[in-house]
């Protein structure tokens, strides 16, 4: 299996780039952060889940081995197979998804197409345990994050430059309100 790619990125399209390794191009897909991370970039590093099936063989590419290990937990649950696992992980940090199943708030993984709330509802079910590892200053701040980015993405901002903006907020600024705020202040500052 291949775990691993490094490579020079030879061409770019909405879900997926390929990546030329010593001539040879693979074709990767993509989170939608990830995506907007690679723009003006072109040498790559990639943590791989390669996906096996009788018609096809799949890499999904992943900066962190964290969202690589959330990727994994998640299409291992029966109903979300891996375009609903990158659609989750374009939409939240690994740690907000945690922060989500052991708060057993669903609304956060149904926001993506074909993940309703049955399925939601049985992620939490079968990963609480398996995520329990979060710190609650971890969790609370996970979870304005989350209210942050959907209210940066309502004005126009890309889930890359939501999620990178937030990230300059000091983590003590926990008002939704606030930490907005800081965001759009960075963002302006570009």
């Amino acid at each position: 299996m291949i775990a691993k790619i490094k490579g020079t990125i030879e061409y770019r399209k909405d879900k997926f780039v390929v990546v030329d390794v010593s001539g040879v191009g693979y074709k990767v897909h993509l989170t939608a952060y990830t995506l907007g991370k690679l723009a003006g970039i072109d040498q790559v590093d990639f943590f791989i889940y390669t996906s096996v099936r009788e018609d096809a063989l799949d890499l999904y590419g992943f900066l962190t081995l964290d969202e690589l290990d959330m990727f994994e937990l998640l299409i291992s649950i029966s109903g979300i197979g891996p375009k609903a696992g990158l659609g989750i992980l374009s939409i939240a940090t690994p740690k907000t998804i945690k922060t989500a199943i052991l708060n057993e708030d669903s609304s956060i993984l149904t926001k993506v197409s074909g993940v309703g709330k049955k399925t939601a509802e049985r992620v939490i079910l079968e990963l609480r345990n398996k995520v329990a590892d979060l710190s609650d200053d971890e969790k609370d701040d996970a979870i304005s994050d989350v209210d942050a980015i959907e209210g940066l993405i309502s004005m126009g901002y890309s889930m890359t430059e939501a999620r990178d903006a937030l990230k300059l907020v000091p983590k003590d600024v926990t008002d939704i309100g606030q930490r907005v705020g800081l965001a759009l202040r960075s963002l302006g500052k570009k």
